[in-house]
């Protein structure tokens, strides 16, 4: 259907078309120089030593925990308010992901002290999710890890630009995953990011990227190498020139989009409170600088959630929900069972969430006019 409010928009003009045109003029798509010129950029943007463009934030986060080490027998603390990609990529390694619950209905991020309650002797690191591009609670986490001789990876995938202690976020466990998937702050359709500081994660991440091989096509077309050797079981998790070009283009436009998020951000929230006191919205205290990925409301307890996104629906505004646990998953379910294990804060606060619409391009009116739909809607007897 034509929404009115669509839950998510891009910011492409003619910078793109101009950038993925000179990559087809070049005639060398696959990954080489503008990937080169992008990892570059986005190094610099984040302050990280080293950054490895790939095909999306999925195979970042497999590659995270194939370069860390982790496999068979291996359990990973993970939240489960988070998309699946962040649970599956543990798995794939052969490892186990162990949920924990959420810090509050106001903090939609993982609690350190329920990951403290997780922790066993099988466990081996602690994969951290961004919920909405505000920070975790980093420093509680990373003390937690240095307790317990435990790996800190950061599932950044809603968190490019934000900061906490003035550090971006994907730098302050060993590796931190991006996504540049199409409604993610900065998009090139399809594709992610890997950053690290450290010399031998980088060199293991890049060798895992492109099947295990010692040298790429590009290298070999620059007359770098003229062979190449098979050292590890690698994958093939490479990004591509037009992708990167994108990128490039978009991560220039980051930093006023993110301030026009926060912009949208203050006005939902000072129109939320007066105009639907009842509804909340978390994140109110401040940790940090965020970039204000998503914009989540919690619902008063007892609304109809299906019949409120209907009610917003027949206004013309789109909604979605980030993200029903993952842990209630039927592939994940019946295991998580047997724990017998709660997570009674993520439970309550899936059931309520509800994500309104917010993107760069989106208008104060727009605003205004989902607003008011929640009014409607809310007064209305279907959501009552």
């Amino acid at each position: 259907m034509e929404w009115r409010v669509p839950l998510a928009d891009i910011d492409f003009d003619e910078q793109e078309v101009s950038a993925v045109t000179d990559v087809l003029h070049s005639r060398w798509l696959s990954m080489g120089e503008v990937t080169q010129g992008f990892e570059q950029d986005f190094a610099s943007f984040i302050g990280a030593k080293h950054t490895l463009a790939v095909t999306n934030a999925t195979a970042a986060l497999h590659l995270a925990c194939l370069a860390s080490g982790i496999g068979a027998g291996d359990e990973v603390i993970v939240p489960s308010l988070t998309f699946v990609a962040t649970a599956n990529a543990v798995r794939y390694t052969g490892a186990t992901p162990v949920f924990a619950d959420i810090e509050s209905d106001n903090w939609l991020n993982i609690s350190p002290d329920s990951i403290e309650a997780c922790i066993t002797e099988r466990t081996r690191a602690i994969l951290v999710v961004h919920y909405a591009g505000f920070p975790c609670d980093m420093p509680a986490i990373m003390e937690i890890a240095r307790k317990h001789d435990l790996v800190v990876l950061e599932d950044s995938a809603h968190a490019i630009g934000s900061l906490l202690n003035e550090r971006s976020l994907g730098t302050w466990g060993s590796i931190g995953c991006f996504s540049f998937f199409s409604n993610k702050n900065m998009t090139t359709g399809e594709g992610g990011m890997l950053a690290t500081d450290n010399d031998e994660l980088a060199e293991r991440l890049r060798i895992l990227r492109s099947h295990g091989m010692t040298s790429l096509s590009w290298d070999r077309h620059k007359g770098h190498a003229w062979s190449y050797d098979v050292v590890d079981l690698g994958y093939n998790y490479r990004i591509d020139e037009m992708r990167s070009a994108l990128g490039r283009v978009q991560l220039k436009k980051l930093p006023a989009n993110n301030q026009r998020r926060e912009h949208l951000t203050n006005l939902y929230r000072e129109m939320l409170t007066e105009l639907v006191p009842e509804v909340h919205m978390p994140f109110e205290a401040v940790r940090g600088t965020s970039c204000y990925h998503i914009l989540p409301i919690l619902l008063p307890p007892q609304t109809d959630r299906i019949h409120f996104m209907e009610g917003l629906k027949s206004h013309g505004v789109q909604t979605s929900i980030h993200y029903p646990p993952v842990h209630q998953f039927k592939i994940y379910h019946d295991e998580w069972q047997k724990r017998g294990i709660s997570l009674p804060v993520t439970e309550d606060v899936a059931a309520r969430e509800v994500t309104l619409p917010l993107y760069p391009t989106m208008s104060d009116g727009q605003v205004e006019w989902v607003v008011q739909a929640i009014k409607d809607t809310l007064q209305s007897k279907n959501t009552r």
